[in-house]
């Protein structure tokens, strides 16, 4: 069963920067649409951002110009580059496909501190 592994979050102070990696996903899991999605308390997981095959993205407006995502084919790894932190980006922070249709994982915590 392929489950994605999330790391990199943490707690940031806002304007930080932290850069999330998604593994654990065999190649013919990185040919598909992947994205980044987030789940802030008590509120439902929602699509921030998504890549396709051919590395064509697409960003939830509240975070154009700030995230970033790219795919290492080779490493069948997604990242998710986060710059100038806002409180409202504390969330959990998972990937999956587009839609999602893998396990979900743990996920990665987001802490941004005003």
């Amino acid at each position: 069963q392929v489950q994605p592994v999330e790391s990199g979050g943490g707690l940031v102070q806002a304007g930080g920067s932290l850069r999330l990696s998604c593994a654990g996903l065999r190649s013919f899991i990185i040919l598909n649409v992947m994205g980044w999605y987030r789940q802030a308390p008590g509120k439902q997981r929602v699509l921030v951002t998504r890549i396709t095959s051919l590395c064509r993205t697409n960003y939830t407006d509240s975070v154009k110009g700030r995230f970033t995502i790219t795919r290492d084919s080779a490493k069948n790894t997604v990242y998710l580059q986060m710059n100038s932190l806002k409180p409202e980006d504390t969330a959990v922070y998972y990937c999956n496909t587009m839609p999602s249709y893998i396990s979900w994982g743990q996920g990665t915590q987001i802490t941004v501190s005003a």
